[in-house]
């Protein structure tokens, strides 16, 4: 199925029943930010506040994410388009099944096609596992550039920490979740030239 742009992907979305979150969604969470950004982030899933406001990243790991996105230099308004690997909540936030994930796919596909950025940061484990290799440690390969993925050539992909993780971690010393976190994002707003 193609899409003509971002609005019909989410109409599509609206009208969603191919896996069971879509009975206990509040809110599909389609996307924030700007569709014409060099930098998309996608992330796990939606929380709780998340299927409240219908936005991404708008909970407490949100807040933080805005703070690192700001001390790195990115706005998230203009720089960044925001979406998740699945667009409703799974129930008391667990990890995606795999069936959700799939019965997704094809509208996280028809956002990135639309968008064409130019990098991709993959927030998170769930959404690393999403496009790389699943036998890969995102504590071994955050900040590296991955390219040449099947079906997005031309996209530069590049995992970072999730900042649900960076929650519990709260040491900024050199070398820290946190100062790597910050260190990976200049480097992704340098490599967008933005």
């Amino acid at each position: 199925m193609s899409f003509e742009n971002l609005k019909d992907i989410e109409k599509e979305v609206q009208q969603c029943k191919s896996c069971p979150l879509y009975a206990t969604r509040n809110n599909i969470v389609f996307s924030d930010g700007s569709p014409n950004a060099k930098i998309m982030l996608i992330g796990e899933a939606p929380g709780a506040d998340e299927d409240k406001q219908g936005k991404p990243f708008v909970g407490r790991a949100g807040k933080l994410l805005n703070e690192f996105l700001k001390l790195a230099g990115i706005n998230r308004n203009e720089d960044l388009y925001i979406a998740n690997t699945i667009k409703c909540r799974p129930p008391e936030n667990r990890k995606p099944a795999k069936e959700e994930k799939a019965a997704c796919e094809r509208f996280l596909q028809a956002q990135i096609n639309t968008v064409k950025p130019k990098i991709i940061v993959l927030c998170g484990a769930t959404a690393m596992e999403s496009f790389l290799d699943k036998k890969l440690k995102i504590s071994k390969v955050r900040g590296e550039f991955f390219e040449n993925i099947k079906g997005y050539e031309g996209i530069k992909f590049i995992p970072i920490l999730h900042p649900s993780y960076l929650l519990r971690q709260h040491s900024t010393e050199t070398g820290s979740p946190r100062d790597l976190t910050l260190k990976d994002l200049i480097k992704i707003k340098k490599t967008a030239l933005i």
